[in-house]
């Protein structure tokens, strides 16, 4: 009999972590530099641009896969809350002409990889529930 629980921590996993791979592959076909011309505007380093590989490709993968899933959901977490700071805080306050949050897709990335990295990788997963890390 499936747990409801792990089986739910596998749809989560899934889900998030497909749908930020998708925007890590983006950038491996595009390249980083959009990103790292946003960075060098802020007076950052362009080369952290590279670090957005870590949180949109290789986080997601983990996370998919179910090993250093805690990890990952942190990764993915910061990775967001940068991304809000660099590129969307002028929207943190607006609402959409539907009268949903103009940042409700990254509201909904942040918010589910800190559930992924507190609730950890569910049984369904490589490192299974004794791993320390998912």
């Amino acid at each position: 009999m499936i747990k409801s629980d792990d089986a739910g921590k596998l749809v989560i996993r899934v889900a998030l972590g497909v749908l930020i791979l998708l925007h890590g592959l983006f950038k491996i076909k595009s390249g980083v530099g959009g990103i790292a011309g946003m960075l060098s505007s802020h007076g950052l380093p362009g080369f952290l641009a590279y670090f957005v590989l870590v949180g949109e490709v290789v986080a997601p993968v983990l996370m998919i896969i179910g090993l250093f899933t805690r990890i990952a959901g942190w990764v993915i977490a910061i990775n967001m809350l940068v991304a809000i700071g660099l590129a969307h805080m002028g929207s943190i306050a607006s609402f959409t002409g539907q009268g949903g949050w103009a940042l409700e897709l990254q509201g909904m990335f942040l918010f589910a990889s800190i559930a992924v990295a507190l609730f950890g990788a569910g049984r369904f997963s490589v490192g299974g529930t004794g791993g320390r890390y998912n």
